[in-house]
């Protein structure tokens, strides 16, 4: 299992004001996500399941029919294809969300692949 420090990978710019870091491996993609006060993150799917933390402030989170205003600490799943949408209120938002399979689409915007036991430690 490879190490990772996250100040060593390019942020891209998703969508305005969001931030986002995304190693991955053979079947789990890592997202470290830094929100600026009001940024949102469309209300959209995809058909990968997705699940995560928020680390520092808060949240106003859409999944499926439901939207609740989480703080740091709060968990969440998102079932694969069901629309989902976030707001960073009141400040500046850090979440870490955890996609299955690798979503592709980040995949090729970041090109950063975690090689299995035996390459671990080295960037592709």
């Amino acid at each position: 299992m490879g190490f990772i420090n996250i100040t060593d990978y390019q942020p891209i710019e998703p969508v305005p004001g969001c931030r986002m870091r995304t190693p991955f491996g053979e079947h789990l993609m890592l997202s470290y996500l830094e929100m600026e006060e009001g940024a949102v993150v469309p209300l959209h799917s995809h058909p990968h399941e997705q699940g995560g933390m928020l680390l520092k402030g808060k949240m106003e989170l859409t999944i499926g029919d439901e939207t609740r205003v989480v703080e740091a600490g709060s968990m969440f799943l998102i079932p694969p294809n069901v629309i989902h949408k976030a707001v960073a209120v009141d400040g500046p938002a850090v979440v870490l969300d955890v996609f299955s399979p690798v979503r592709e689409d980040y995949a090729e915007l970041t090109n950063r692949y975690i090689p299995p036991i035996g390459n671990a430690g080295q960037k592709t």
